[in-house]
């Protein structure tokens, strides 16, 4: 294939990465533990962890899982928003043999009970403000053992006893439950004293993360993620960093600002596991939308890297105090998850002195796949150009390439391409070429320089703040409501996420109310995939075969 784009390559950006370098995750993260023991790895509520500290923990922690007999390749649910605890457990997770299964922390039962099923998690990792959603689902899952963590348990005696008080009394953050068996974070650290990580033969087709997204069925899917998968994103995305990260004046060590929540592939790659390579300073931030907070913790950190989305970015500028910030030392604010709008584009780049880099990727993709040049000093409109060691091309539908200049799906090859859908051979046809292209569903054109610009979307899927929702999902737990006679679920622009979820509804029973379906939508999905916008309608409009028309619905313009 000719990868033209080439020629559109920063100087000193590499065609190609070679991820043989490591042959596991493990082994790359050990050797910056080494490398960097002294420096600070990640920093959460103004507590430091070293590189030496998060090293000693996590094999501990590996040590005890592997005592509980284990073998290579359990997969080891992980339910907690950025905390100290989150890398620790993820390093003992990869170095111990296991499979990391990210869940979102507020994730409702129903979506909790299907992931553990669906993954065959044996053990869980879970902040205890949420331990009440696995109370009620872990009698139907295979889990075996359960690690509750508390927000105080790694950031120092009379600080975490302080901080746990608060959570627990004053702000009344953690639900009561009730989990017979269940072994406190410290507790386990304090029993796998002594202990000793066996090592573990991991190779590059060992898997190493679940990553849940959804479908176009509307049951999330793992992407299978193989230890080489994320090795080489991480060496990609470090590659195609350094024009920008290298920029005088040099910095000893590079500070990441991580706000968005690890559990996403974006966070994971791009600060967690990027950072640990890097030898870098991640700053977690458990709750970003605390915005003042959020800014507080900027000024005293002086971020050089800033990974975020249009939401986030949108969020900052809003605040007058964000504006009075010294970003002299920002070097990347790097934008994905979502399209960033031109407006909060324009807007940040006149506040900070620095364009938003904006990139393109997916779960299945590690997840990046393309990005602007790092030292770009616009904003470009597009998703930049493809990684190296990485083809993108635009297919019609019958899977031919397009002329360039032309719309195609987006398809992409590349070391970072997933293995497939977790047990799904059926699904990862669906998405998969033959000669191994990852069909995104999203529809692009290229021009003569390389560059991508999205001009549409090919499947019906939402995109809320980054995160995907799938109308099939929506509409299938409304139906199950009796007032509800049929449903459609789509997409529509908003301000804020970029999109929002509207669903349109016929009603069996004509008192059924917004308030009913809203309450009822609160109790089966987590924030961003509830309905923001509910419309009552008599009919819905559908195909000749008797199919609901999404595109019609989106296209009409609000009932009066």
């Amino acid at each position: 294939m000719d990868k033209f784009w080439l020629k559109s390559y920063p100087a000193n950006v590499p065609a190609e990465i070679d991820y043989t370098q490591y042959r596991s995750l493990a082994q790359l993260m050990e050797e910056s533990f080494r490398k960097h023991a002294q420096r600070t790895a990640f920093v959460c509520m103004d507590k430091a962890l070293r590189f030496a500290e998060i090293d000693a923990l996590s094999a501990r922690f590996g040590a005890w899982l592997q005592s509980k007999g284990l073998q290579k390749g359990a997969r080891v649910a992980v339910m907690m928003p950025n905390v100290l605890q989150y890398p620790v457990t993820v390093a003992a997770v990869l170095r111990a043999g296991y499979v990391v299964v990210n869940v979102n922390p507020l994730y409702t039962p129903r979506e909790l009970e299907h992931q553990l099923e669906d993954s065959g998690t044996e053990a869980i990792v879970i902040l205890e403000n949420f331990a009440t959603t696995l109370q009620q689902v872990l009698a139907k899952s295979h889990v075996k053992h359960v690690i509750v963590a508390s927000m105080g348990d790694l950031l120092g005696g009379f600080k975490g006893m302080l901080v746990n008080f608060v959570v627990r009394n004053v702000k009344k953050m953690v639900p009561a439950y009730h989990l017979p068996g269940a072994v406190p974070f410290k507790q386990m650290l304090a029993e796998a004293k002594g202990m000793t990580l066996k090592p573990v033969e991991l190779n590059h087709d060992d898997v190493a993360f679940l990553q849940y997204t959804g479908g176009t069925t509307g049951v999330a899917k793992g992407a299978t993620l193989l230890h080489r998968n994320v090795i080489a994103n991480v060496l990609q995305a470090d590659a195609w960093l350094q024009p920008a990260l290298n920029k005088p004046p040099h910095v000893d060590q590079l500070r990441f600002l991580c706000a968005l929540p690890l559990y996403h592939i974006f966070a994971l790659t791009a600060c967690c596991l990027l950072g640990v390579r890097a030898g870098a300073t991640n700053v977690l931030i458990p709750n970003p939308r605390d915005i003042p907070g959020l800014v507080k913790t900027m000024d005293k950190y002086r971020i050089h890297f800033f990974p975020s989305v249009n939401t986030l970015f949108n969020g900052l500028l809003n605040n007058a105090e964000f504006a009075k910030l010294d970003f002299s030392s920002l070097k990347i604010s790097l934008g994905g998850g979502a399209a960033v709008q031109q407006s909060v584009a324009e807007r940040w780049a006149k506040v900070t002195g620095t364009p938003i880099i904006e990139a393109y990727g997916l779960s299945e993709t590690s997840p990046a796949a393309t990005c602007n040049p790092a030292d770009a000093t616009e904003f470009s409109h597009t998703i930049g150009l493809p990684f190296s060691s990485t083809e993108v091309v635009m297919l019609d539908d019958d899977g031919k390439p397009v002329p360039l200049g032309e719309r195609g799906e987006i398809a992409i090859r590349g070391p970072q391409v997933m293995a497939g859908y977790w047990q799904r051979p059926d699904e990862t046809a669906k998405v998969m070429t033959a000669d191994g292209f990852f069909k995104t569903g999203d529809i692009g054109i290229m021009d003569e320089r390389g560059y991508t610009r999205i001009v549409d979307r090919k499947k019906d899927m939402i995109l809320v703040s980054g995160f995907n929702v799938y109308p099939n999902e929506v509409e299938d737990v409304l139906a199950e409501h009796p007032g509800v006679m049929e449903c459609a679920c789509v997409g529509v622009p908003d301000a804020n996420s970029g999109e929002a979820v509207k669903v349109f509804v016929v009603r069996k029973d004509p008192n059924l109310t917004v308030e009913e379906l809203t309450a009822f939508c609160k109790e089966r999905f987590t924030g961003y995939k509830r309905p923001k916008y509910i419309e009552f309608r008599d009919a819905l409009p559908k195909s000749n075969v008797g199919k609901i028309l999404r595109r019609e619905l989106r296209d009409a313009k609000p009932a009066a």
